[in-house]
C-alpha cells in the first residue's frame, strides 16, 4: 500500500490521475480565460454568435464579471472596444482570502476522494482473479440442471459431515446444563434467569424434584401431584396449592373437614317454628313443648 500511496502522490502532483486530470485542466482554462480580438466585431450581436463559453472566456482574461446571459456577456464585452481603461462596474470581485480558504478545503477533499479511488483500484487488481473465479463458478452452477444442484448440494453437506470429526460427541456440560432446540447446554445466565439452580422437593409426589418454580408452580395440576393426593384420599383442589409434605396436607384436609361440619344445616336447631303465642321457636323446643301439651 505504501507503494500505492507514493504512485497517487506523483499522478496528483503531475496531474495525470486517472479522472481527475480533466477536471484540474478546465479548471484552469476557466480561471485564466484567453483574449479576444474586437477589432473583427462591429456590434455585440456579432459577438453572441460566438457562445457562452467564449464570451466567458474573454471576460475572465480582462478581469470583468462573467455572469449573466449571452446577450448581457456580449454586451459587456462588446462596451470595452478600443478603451484603455475598464469600468471599475464591470470588473469582477477579486478573490478573498476566505474564498482562498474554501478552493484549498475543496482540492483537499478532491485529493480524499482520488486517493480512495485509487486505494479501490489497487484492490480491485488484487482481487481480480478471485472475482473472475466466483463469476466463472457463478455462470456454471446457472447451467445446471435441478437435479445436477441437488446432487451437489448433497454432496456438499457429506463432505461437511465427514470433516467434522466432533459432530457425534457428547457435548462438554460440566454443569449439568439443560440442553436447548440444538443438542446444546443452554447459557448459564438464561439458566440463572429461569431459577433452574433452585430445587423444590414434593413428598407427595415420591419425593420427586422439580428444577425453577415454574416447573414447581406448574406440576401442582400435572398427574403426578393429582395422583398422591389421591391415594392420600385427599382432593386435588386449590386449598392444597403449595403444600408438598403429607403431613400438613392431611392436618388442612381435617381442619378443612371440621369446618365444613360447623357449617352443614342442622334442621333440629335452625328450623323455625310458631307456637300459639306468636314466640318462634327452633324445631327441638317446638317438639318439647308440643309433647308436653303446652301449646
Amino acid at each position: 500500500m505504501v507503494k500505492v500511496e507514493l504512485d497517487f502522490q506523483r499522478q496528483w502532483l503531475q496531474g495525470t490521475f486517472p479522472g481527475w486530470a480533466l477536471k484540474e485542466t478546465e479548471s484552469a482554462l476557466a480561471n485564466t480565460g484567453a483574449h479576444l480580438d474586437l477589432s473583427a466585431f462591429s456590434s455585440w450581436e456579432e459577438l453572441a454568435s460566438l457562445g457562452l463559453d467564449r464570451l466567458k472566456s474573454g471576460l475572465v482574461a480582462l478581469g470583468l464579471k462573467c455572469g449573466g446571459t449571452l446577450e448581457e456577456r456580449a454586451q459587456r464585452l462588446f462596451t470595452t472596444k478600443g478603451k484603455t481603461t475598464l469600468d471599475p462596474a464591470l470588473m469582477a470581485k477579486k478573490p478573498t482570502a476566505k474564498n482562498a480558504n474554501a478552493q484549498t478545503r475543496e482540492n483537499e477533499r478532491n485529493k480524499d476522494i482520488a486517493q480512495l479511488e485509487a486505494l479501490l483500484y489497487k484492490y480491485a487488481e488484487l482481487l481480480s482473479e478471485q472475482r473472475a473465479a466466483t463469476k466463472e463458478n457463478v455462470q456454471r452452477k446457472q447451467a445446471r440442471t435441478g437435479g445436477e444442484r441437488d446432487d451437489s448440494d448433497v454432496e456438499a453437506s457429506e463432505s461437511d459431515n465427514d470433516d467434522d470429526p466432533d459432530a457425534d460427541d457428547v457435548p462438554f456440560n460440566p454443569k449439568n446444563l439443560p440442553l436447548g432446540w440444538d443438542g446444546k447446554p443452554i447459557p448459564y445466565w438464561l439458566y440463572k434467569l429461569h431459577g433452574l439452580n433452585i430445587s423444590y422437593n414434593c413428598e407427595i409426589c415420591g419425593n420427586f424434584t422439580y428444577k425453577g418454580p415454574k416447573a414447581f408452580q406448574r406440576h401442582f395440576a400435572e398427574w403426578r401431584h393429582a395422583h398422591g393426593m389421591r391415594c392420600l384420599g385427599i382432593p386435588n383442589t386449590a386449598h392444597f396449592a403449595n403444600v408438598t409434605q403429607i403431613e400438613d396436607a392431611i392436618t388442612l384436609w381435617e381442619k378443612l373437614k371440621s369446618q365444613k361440619q360447623s357449617e352443614r344445616w342442622i334442621a333440629d336447631q335452625e328450623e323455625e317454628f310458631e307456637d300459639s303465642l306468636g314466640n318462634v321457636v327452633n324445631r327441638k323446643t317446638f317438639e318439647d313443648l308440643k309433647r308436653q301439651g303446652l301449646l
